[in-house]
């Protein structure tokens, strides 16, 4: 084979690798979910429809995941001043793992009125998965603690996962993952790669170029080399 047929045969290797690393590599999916949650609260059952939106950044050996809600749920009956309410969750894990994970976040940063939906801040805890393999979270109880009173909102919809992601675990053996709850809203994960889909991609295309730059220096030693062994003749 000549030296040009060589350098043919070597980039379409690393172009077949590139694109196999693409197409097998995971993905992570998150999805905006409706969750219909029914409220216990001290002065007779509530409910409310809110879309949950729950993200995740990896942090070390574990994931930061942080649970969003786009409308406010339940209400008081009278105003909750600044600090008056401390929010906490749930997210169910499925698929590779089980359990729970605890989130919690800040109390309110500014006074509630009366009857009006409670905005809830974002809540964020730290999932350290201890199995390999596809892990779907999905919202689970609410709690809110306001003036020495606690509502608890249960979704009754059976809602589907917000975000499903593909965990490495730190280490073998384990069937279960760990999860612990952050105690404040903010996303501690600044800086560090996101596992959403657009950002996974960004990551996977990277790796691919790799793979494909590797192919281009292999292509061109060999070129260099057929021409000094020409020159050598």
């Amino acid at each position: 084979m000549s030296y040009r047929k060589r350098t043919a045969a070597l980039a379409s290797a690393a172009a077949l690798a590139g694109s196999a690393v693409w197409m097998a590599a995971p993905v992570a999916r998150a999805e905006v979910v409706d969750v219909n949650y029914q409220c216990k609260t001290p002065i007779g059952d509530k409910s409310a429809v809110s879309p949950i939106d729950i993200k995740s950044v990896r942090s070390g050996s574990g994931y930061r995941v942080t649970m969003s809600w786009q409308k406010g749920v339940s209400s008081s009956p009278v105003e909750l001043g600044k600090g008056a309410m401390t929010p906490s969750a749930t997210i169910a894990l499925g698929g590779a793992d089980s359990g729970t994970l605890s989130v919690s976040g800040p109390a309110n940063d500014a006074a509630i009125p009366a009857n009006t939906p409670i905005k809830i801040s974002d809540l964020s805890g730290t999932y350290t998965p201890k199995k390999s393999g596809e892990v779907s979270f999905t919202a689970g109880v609410l709690t809110i603690k306001a003036l020495g009173t606690t509502t608890t909102c249960t979704p009754t919809n059976d809602p589907g996962p917000s975000l499903t992601l593909d965990v490495t675990a730190a280490s073998g053996g384990g069937t279960t993952g760990s999860a612990q709850g952050g105690g404040s809203g903010a996303d501690t994960g600044a800086g560090l790669p996101r596992t959403g889909p657009e950002d996974s991609a960004v990551a996977l295309g990277t790796l691919g170029g790799t793979v494909l730059l590797a192919g281009a220096a292999g292509a061109l030693w060999l070129t260099r080399r057929h021409q000094r062994t020409g020159a050598g003749r």
